[in-house]
């Protein structure tokens, strides 16, 4: 059996909504329900909140994570993944690791255990995450130059142009969604955390969901009040 870590971010300085990863849904920290679905999965050796604050550090350990305090520079909202993740992993040789974000508490344990046997089922791939179907096609985006715009992607010659066709007549596109990622370890040797061998993991309703606008947390209350059982079960440890 691979071994395989679970590691959580939850850095401190979230701009469009405020102290996100730690605001109370249906009575808990936003962060807990992804250590809960880590722990219902029965797959990970550890799990590890990498956060850049000592009180998100004591919320996750109230929940039975494990904690790694991740340095100021590290926790930037354009630093990278791989810089957080490397340093998380620092001292540990897992051969692969989850990225579980705390922004979809509806991820459920199943779900993580499914993504997991979809993975290894493709044995050349280097990763899975998580994908939905867009609902603006990229076939009928524009790019603003001046007084004038240019479609976003190489138009064929000779052809309909992409945005004069129905989005019917497109290819089917797929958008990630920030519920789930898993790697090997070894995609990290390039400074990657997916490789170039990337299996789609396609997430079921509510498991995509994710909140990361102002109104996000209104609707995440919305769908609990239509799916009372959506969330995973919530173990306070100490």
């Amino acid at each position: 059996m691979a071994s395989v870590v679970a590691l959580i971010p939850a850095r401190a300085g979230s701009v469009r909504v405020p102290g996100k990863n730690v605001r109370p849904l249906a009575g808990h920290p936003l962060l807990a329900y992804s250590i809960a679905a880590a722990r219902e999965s029965g797959l990970f050796d550890a799990i590890v909140v990498s956060t850049d604050s000592e009180e998100f550090a004591e919320i996750a350990r109230r929940y039975g994570a494990e904690t790694v305090l991740r340095p100021v520079e590290l926790a930037g909202s354009t630093s990278p993944d791989i810089d957080w993740i490397l340093h998380a992993l620092e001292g540990r040789a897992p051969d692969a690791f989850s990225i579980l974000r705390p922004t979809s508490p509806f991820r459920r344990g199943a779900t993580i255990r499914r993504a997991w046997e979809q993975l290894v089922a493709v044995p050349e791939a280097d990763s899975i995450r998580a994908v939905r179907p867009v609902r603006e096609h990229p076939g009928k985006m524009w790019v603003i130059e001046g007084d004038l715009m240019r479609p976003l992607l190489p138009q064929p010659e000779g052809e309909i142009p992409t945005h004069s066709r129905q989005t019917a007549a497109l290819p089917a596109v797929h958008v990630q969604d920030s519920s789930l990622e898993i790697a090997w370890t070894r995609v990290t040797a390039d400074r990657e955390i997916a490789g170039r061998r990337v299996v789609p993991f396609l997430t079921e309703p509510l498991e995509g969901f994710s909140i990361d606008y102002p109104g996000d947390f209104e609707e995440a209350e919305r769908l609990l009040a239509a799916s009372p059982d959506a969330l995973p079960p919530v173990e306070v440890t100490t």
